[in-house]
């Protein structure tokens, strides 16, 4: 059952660098993808662009990911648009092929099921002709990766109606997604029209020998990049006019517009020479790199960036806070089966490049952000769900950690989690990490935590229903044995 309500399986038309990263998104909520791609590579390509999106999604979000979804590729696209609740077409940007493919895929799907295109550019009023119940097809633009950039441009053309952009933008954020709506439809839409302005200005730069590509990338990522990336381009000029705002950024600013700074009228003409000149100057800035290096060194690099930026709760930070919260919700359907018998095995983890430190080991504190998690997820286990979490919550106030075994990069970990003790306000658990290929204990943490009114800043006592659920886990985990390290403090023999 899928953890998305009224989604649990997508046709996907196009199994390229977009229909790929489509269905890294859509499975790794959960929700199965019937893919329909003629090139015999496709299974390939999609496999590949899936490994990275695990990765890079195990890496993003704490919560727990909901059993991913299946994949099927087809044959045909009426296939994948049969027994489906939603379709997302990502073809090449070829009207004729589009139109093809909508026209297919629409006389096999149901009527109420909505089309989204991936299309960069393309009119969805010209894509809708020829479509059976032409009205649901919109546009859902989105950006690569697709299964980490949270945008999507959703509009709609001539035929389009006002629900199915409201099902589709729905569908987009249940899948951690920030959808725009457009009023109206133009040619790139608006971000691709942004971005072409940018790329106009660069090919002059190289062209006139100028800049450099690599130079070039230096100056966005290291200047505007990192503005853009929480505050767009208005408000960051807002900023620039002062106490005064924008209306004197514009009069300071506005009439350098008219001062021949840009080629944004014309484009250099892409003469053998250009392109040699681009080609060899993307080749040393990849620096020997491939393709598949430079996808992981994106999205770790987007990780952090996101990551970064939920910390200051802004931009793509707050959809990623918006999204991990929706994953929380959902973990509760996921009925993971535990033996209550034993204590929980609650969080698994591959320990990334960037957990490891000088010596080649698992840094210290990662160890303790395992622990944490597992914490967590026995929040979960007992009720804290986000509703709960509106009004009260489980705080830490002490804890202890042993070190036991290293653990290095690539590692697969496992945490279990053991109730030790618990009243009204307090709970008292013992987390063990291992190696999961061996079972070694590399880590345990002992940790004590206070049940907290949180609108009244104080402990107070847990909801019943909290307590009677540790009540029945204490029951289990009451005749276990007592972990060896439990109770120990600081320097004690280990005997």
């Amino acid at each position: 059952m899928s953890p998305i309500p009224g989604l649990s399986c997508v046709g996907i038309l196009g199994g390229g660098v977009i229909g790929g990263g489509w269905a890294a998104r859509f499975l790794l909520n959960g929700v199965d993808v019937k893919m329909y791609d003629p090139d015999p590579e496709a299974p390939r390509k999609v496999g590949e662009v899936l490994d990275n999106a695990r990765r890079a999604m195990h890496k993003l979000v704490a919560s727990p990911l909901p059993p991913e979804g299946s994949l099927t590729f087809v044959d045909t696209p009426e296939d994948a648009a049969t027994g489906v609740q939603f379709v997302q077409e990502s073809a090449p940007e070829r009207l004729e092929l589009k139109q093809m493919l909508l026209q297919r895929a629409s006389t096999a799907a149901g009527p109420e099921v909505v089309f989204g295109s991936s299309t960069s550019g393309l009119l969805p009023t010209d894509m809708q002709r020829g479509m059976t119940h032409p009205e649901r097809l919109v546009v859902g633009h989105p950006f690569n990766p697709v299964y980490l950039l949270p945008l999507v441009e959703v509009v709609g053309g001539e035929q389009t109606s006002t629900a199915a952009l409201g099902e589709a933008a729905a569908i987009y954020e249940s899948l951690g997604m920030q959808p725009v709506r457009l009023e109206h439809e133009i040619d790139g839409f608006v971000a691709d029209r942004l971005l072409e302005a940018l790329w106009r200005e660069a090919l002059w730069l190289v062209n006139d020998g100028i800049a450099t590509v690599e130079e070039i990338d230096d100056c966005v990522r290291y200047g505007a990049g990192l503005r853009w990336s929480f505050m767009g381009t208005f408000l960051t000029y807002r900023i620039a006019g002062g106490e005064a705002g924008m209306r004197h950024f514009m009069a300071q600013f506005g009439p350098s517009l008219q001062w021949p700074w840009s080629k944004l009228t014309d484009v250099p003409e892409l003469t053998d020479e250009l392109l040699d000149k681009l080609v060899a100057q993307s080749d040393e800035q990849a620096r020997g790199r491939t393709i598949r290096e430079l996808e992981r060194h994106r999205d770790d690099s987007l990780v952090a960036v996101m990551q970064g930026l939920r910390a200051t709760h802004n931009g793509a930070g707050l959809v990623l806070d918006r999204y991990e919260r929706q994953l929380f919700a959902r973990a509760g359907s996921h009925h993971v089966e535990h033996d209550l018998d034993a204590p929980l095995r609650l969080y698994e983890a591959t320990v990334p490049v960037d957990w490891v430190d000088y010596n080649g080991h698992m840094n210290d504190s990662r160890f303790f952000q395992v622990t944490s998690e597992a914490g967590d997820r026995l929040m979960r286990f007992i009720g804290v769900d986000e509703q709960y979490l509106t009004h009260s919550s489980y705080y830490t106030v002490e804890s202890h950690v042993n070190f036991g075994a290293q653990a290095k990069a690539g590692d697969r970990l496992y945490a279990t989690v053991q109730l030790l003790s618990h009243d009204a306000k307090r709970l008292h658990h013992f987390t063990s990490i291992h190696r999961a290929d061996d079972d070694t204990l590399v880590a345990t943490a002992e940790h004590m935590m206070l049940h907290v009114d949180t609108a009244a800043g104080r402990s107070s006592p847990a909801a019943p229903a909290l307590l009677a659920t540790l009540d029945e886990l204490a029951a289990h985990h009451g005749s276990l044995p007592r972990p060896a390290h439990a109770g120990r403090f600081v320097g004690q023999p280990r005997g």
